[in-house]
């Protein structure tokens, strides 16, 4: 006798899950931090960090705000010099891994330096600055030259 067999759809194989995927990033990333981790840890070149920075302005004032947590007011330098203001300092390391093993580092220390150009004059007498809770915020007063100005006009 024949056996008849009924007709079905194939079915297609189920993409994989993100679990899946993320499990193969990981071992990627695994992958490639092994071999690098120990130059990571001895090199100068990996030593270098930007903070992030702010730049704006109302009709009286520029502004910049830095972000630079853990660090002390006293590590941090200021410059003001040609329409430019240069901020500069060094974050140390509060922790010596000696003995552990690292799985992951991702914060930043040894020294940076942000410079920007200032896009209108300022009265360099008249800068403020405040570091509080990790952010550096300064104000630079504009020069009266700098400043908008209304101009009447006359009806002649």
């Amino acid at each position: 006798m024949n056996n008849l067999i009924r007709w079905n759809r194939p079915t297609m194989p189920a993409w994989p899950t993100f679990g899946r995927l993320t499990n193969l990033r990981d071992e990627i990333d695994r992958l490639f931090e092994s071999p690098l981790a120990e130059l990571a840890r001895t090199s100068q070149l990996f030593s270098g960090w930007t903070p992030p920075i702010d730049v704006y302005e109302d009709k009286d004032n520029l502004y910049v705000k830095l972000e630079l947590p853990g660090m002390k007011k006293e590590d941090i330098e200021l410059s003001l010099h040609d329409g430019s203001l240069s901020i500069s300092g060094e974050r140390k390391s509060e922790n010596k891994y000696e003995g552990a093993d690292m799985h992951r580092s991702e914060r930043f220390f040894g020294r940076f330096q942000r410079t920007v150009s200032l896009p209108t004059p300022v009265a360099t007498d008249k800068v403020k600055a405040q570091y509080k809770e990790g952010i550096l915020s300064v104000t630079l007063p504009k020069t009266e030259e700098a400043k908008p100005k209304q101009i009447e006009v006359n009806v002649g």
